[in-house]
């Protein structure tokens, strides 16, 4: 069974874990091969534990293991206020789900959770920057996701297109991936 719930501390590897090997799959071609073969999986642990800690809006996607009574994280994303300048109040930074579990709903109910904690914390607005080549572009558009701006991010020594998605007023988002 799968469910979609706050992160927690313990959490941390395995969404360290899903953010590696998405970016490596997702991103093969797209961001330079040295950087996706340097991903460090403690790296981007001591991240999230770090993230989880102070409050960041951080959730996952986790499958119950009943016969061994563990859990194993299969999805995430995270969210906060977007600070400076920005197209919308509140950010989704993060989305990410294991190769094996797309397709079944969970990046909508992700998208959903960062939707409802930015609601929480009385974001009116919600966007995220997608890399223009990820191949999962549609799922923004198909959920109701408005191109609202363009931009270039630095990733690996490469300078990377990227296109906001945007969703004005936030219940767009909230009710779209219902």
């Amino acid at each position: 069974m799968i469910a979609i719930r706050r992160a927690r501390p313990i959490d941390a590897s395995g969404i360290g874990a899903v953010h590696v090997s998405s970016w490596r799959s997702t991103y093969a071609g797209v961001l330079p091969d040295d950087f996706l073969a340097n991903l460090s999986i403690a790296r981007q642990t001591a991240y999230y534990e770090r993230a989880i800690r102070i409050g960041l809006g951080v959730h996952v996607a986790v499958l119950s293991t009943p016969d061994t009574g563990g859990a194993r994280v299969v999805g995430f994303s995270t969210a906060r206020r977007h600070r400076g300048e920005a197209v919308a109040e509140g950010e989704v930074e993060t989305l990410y789900v294991q190769d094996d579990w797309r397709e079944n709903g969970l990046g909508r109910m992700l998208l959903r959770a960062s939707g409802q904690h930015l609601a929480a914390m009385g974001c009116k607005s919600a966007f995220a920057w997608v890399l223009r080549d990820n191949p999962s572009t549609f799922f923004y558009e198909h959920l109701g996701g408005k191109r609202v701006a363009i931009s270039t991010t630095r990733v690996g020594g490469s300078d990377i297109p990227q296109t906001a998605y945007a969703w004005d007023p936030i219940d767009r988002l909230i009710n779209e991936t219902v």
